[in-house]
């Protein structure tokens, strides 16, 4: 006699099936976040000496020898020269020797970058038997001390934008893809309202420009949620895994809100150079703390990516569209070939039954949704 189907085999195929996507997403965070963040060490990172004779020549050509591509020291003419070149982000600390020696630095552009810098000039004022005085050009904001507030307020913004994605594009898969990108909107001029609240009123991570953290923040939640609807047409239940890579794996470890590219392995740097992520943290930086500078690269950053998910959205609008008039063109022509009835057939020998399919479809739109919810 032959047995049934065996539910407990089923259940663990099932089961199986979907380990992978959070196995995947382990070794994807591993790789990402343990790369980019498990051995911080400067590479190129700018400092100057301040000053013209040859002690000072000599000072900053022996600093350069001994870090062995750690620092790019350069020597410039005068305080004001080189507090500029800290106000630009050109330059992470100034170093100005003497009998009272004084390190400038920007803590607001990198607070780990100015503690790197702090360190190794703290050596050379203790060689010359000197007290270092630290002056900070660009301290952050009361409710910020460490500076990676920013960066926090980054992953806020990102959880609250790629978790929707997953229920607009799965709940919402029925409805038309215009419909979708006018949720997409909507949500992210919510999730940058969430964000701009927790920066400047409860948690006092700026203390100025709230209207630009704003704007920034709503372009580049709004990209992000365009991109993941769009990829959910071509994805479908891995959607959540893809928008993990972008916006999680990639996208917070590049972002320089914990350690600047100068502190990261070239992999990471690179990508700083046109992310998303780095565009939101360094437009936010920019914005608040250096006076603009810089700003218009990152909105232009942010941009690109906004603009990806436009068209990506269009497209994935087009394909569903084909996809839909292709079903419309066979269900037509169907009936001529007699295949409603071999069809109906099939469906009631295997139990694929209209209402089974809709359970289907539910459970597979709830596990997408759970996947989501849990990262």
């Amino acid at each position: 006699m032959s047995s049934g189907p065996n539910p407990t085999a089923g259940a663990l195929r099932h089961v199986l099936g979907h380990l992978l996507t959070p196995l995947l997403m382990c070794l994807g965070m591993g790789l990402a976040y343990l790369g980019a963040f498990h051995a911080p060490e400067p590479h190129d990172l700018r400092v100057d000496i301040v000053g013209s004779g040859p002690t000072t020549q000599v000072l900053a050509q022996t600093l350069q020898d001994k870090a062995a591509g750690g620092l790019d020291v350069r020597t410039v003419p005068d305080r004001a020269t080189a507090a500029a070149a800290l106000t630009r982000q050109d330059s992470y600390g100034a170093y100005i020797p003497g009998d009272h020696p004084e390190l400038l630095v920007a803590s607001a552009s990198s607070d780990t970058s100015a503690m790197a810098v702090e360190k190794v000039f703290t050596r050379v004022a203790a060689g010359q038997d000197a007290p270092l005085k630290v002056t900070d050009l660009a301290p952050t904001a009361s409710g910020d001390p460490t500076g990676q507030g920013v960066f926090f307020l980054l992953v806020a913004v990102s959880i609250g934008a790629y978790a929707s994605v997953a229920v607009i594009g799965a709940a919402g898969a029925a409805l038309p893809m215009r419909v979708r990108a006018l949720l997409a909107a909507g949500t992210s001029l919510a999730v940058s309202l969430i964000g701009t609240l927790f920066a400047g009123p409860v948690f006092h991570l700026v203390d100025h420009g709230l209207a630009g953290v704003w704007a920034l923040s709503w372009l580049y939640a709004a990209g992000i949620l365009l991109i993941g609807i769009g990829l959910h047409t071509y994805l479908r239940r891995w959607t959540t895994l893809g928008v993990m890579v972008l916006f999680v794996m990639l996208n917070f470890t590049s972002s320089g809100g914990i350690y600047r590219p100068e502190l990261q392995p070239g992999f990471f740097g690179s990508l700083h150079a046109f992310w998303n992520g780095a565009g939101l943290v360094e437009g936010i930086r920019g914005h608040v703390y250096f006076d603009g500078h810089g700003l218009g690269g990152n909105v232009l950053v942010l941009a690109l990516w906004f603009l990806a998910g436009v068209l990506l959205v269009t497209l994935a609008g087009r394909t569903e569209a084909r996809r839909t008039a292709l079903t419309a063109a066979r269900t037509a022509t169907a009936p001529v070939h007699g295949q409603p009835e071999r069809k109906k057939a099939a469906e009631v020998a295997h139990g694929d039954t209209t209402e089974e399919k809709g359970e289907e479809a539910e459970e597979e739109m709830e596990e997408e949704m759970e996947e989501a919810v849990a990262v």
